[in-house]
């Protein structure tokens, strides 16, 4: 058997996975008809069928079923040969994937710095709040929030991180204002979802008349903060991400009750991969910026 032409294989991997002709053909940019008769050509050449064709409805045949995953395995490393590729032919360029919260309020106040000293990196940066895939996506290195153990990754240690409760000045000082842990009850709690835990931190500070889970949530971080320094209510901070706003007194600390975080950051990238100059650069430039913090701040509150 002839090994068929990849464009037929591209085209049965679009119609597979989005079991349409119609939106195989959008995908590709060719007509319906184009796909149609890719798909005939590769039946013909595999002698058989992948495709059980309806009046209004495809479905893959058992034959289908089984080549897809192969056929998708082979275009995933292709296209990751490719990357590695562009990545060797320019070890200038660096994309960094990282949290939105923590790129708008870490990263970007310095990221002028890294520039500057290093002028002959092309910069990218790519805030997402989903995890890096290395393996389909055009990203250099990651800085995640977690617990550390990635599979497959290399994970190096950045900073860890403690939560309390942050709030204006005009909160902690206006109507019903904030001296013990027992004034929440009068207050908003602002949530951010997946990094803040209000039940866990009033049963540590004794509290037990504040209802925990009352109040807005919002799926990042920098926008639960910014809300706290307009004034709706009081925030649980992650350190590392209010610190500035502290020392710059937009935000107030009004209690000295802290949790760690359970959670620290880490820069990861794949372990098979060789890191470029841009990469060392960032990496060591990002620590360097740690413990400048770290020295400046003191205490993570």
């Amino acid at each position: 058997m002839r090994t068929p032409p990849l464009g037929s294989l591209k085209t049965f991997r679009a119609a597979a996975n989005s079991l349409s002709f119609t939106r195989a053909a959008e995908e590709l940019h060719v007509t319906q008809a184009a796909v149609s008769h890719q798909i005939k050509s590769l039946e013909e050449t595999l002698g058989v069928r992948l495709f059980e064709r309806g009046n209004r409805s495809l479905a893959l045949t058992e034959a289908g079923t089984r080549l897809l995953p192969y056929v998708d395995q082979m275009f995933q490393l292709l296209e990751q040969g490719l990357r590695q590729l562009r990545r060797g032919a320019n070890d200038s360029t660096l994309t960094v994937s990282l949290l939105p919260s923590f790129a708008s309020r870490w990263l970007v106040p310095r990221l002028g710095l890294f520039l500057k000293a290093h002028p002959e990196v092309d910069f990218r940066l790519a805030p997402s709040r989903e995890m890096t895939d290395f393996r389909t996506e055009d990203i250099d290195l990651a800085i995640r929030y977690g617990p550390g153990s990635y599979p497959g990754l290399t994970s190096i240690f950045l900073m860890d991180e403690e939560i309390f409760p942050v709030c204006s000045p005009a909160v902690m000082h206006g109507q019903n204002a904030l001296h013990t842990p027992g004034d929440l009850k009068h207050h908003v709690l602002i949530h951010d979802e997946g990094h803040s835990d209000w039940r866990k931190w009033l049963a540590a500070a004794g509290v037990h008349d504040v209802e925990p889970d009352k109040g807005p949530v919002y799926t990042d971080s920098a926008m639960a903060v910014q809300s706290a320094m307009e004034g709706d209510g009081v925030a649980l901070g992650r350190s590392r991400l209010v610190r500035d706003d502290i020392a710059r007194g937009r935000l107030v600390v009004p209690f000295g009750i802290s949790q760690p975080s359970g959670f620290s950051y880490f820069i990861v990238y794949p372990q098979d991969r060789r890191p470029t100059d841009a990469m060392a650069a960032f990496v060591a430039w990002v620590q360097q910026q740690v413990v400048e913090d770290d020295a400046k701040f003191g205490d993570t509150r």
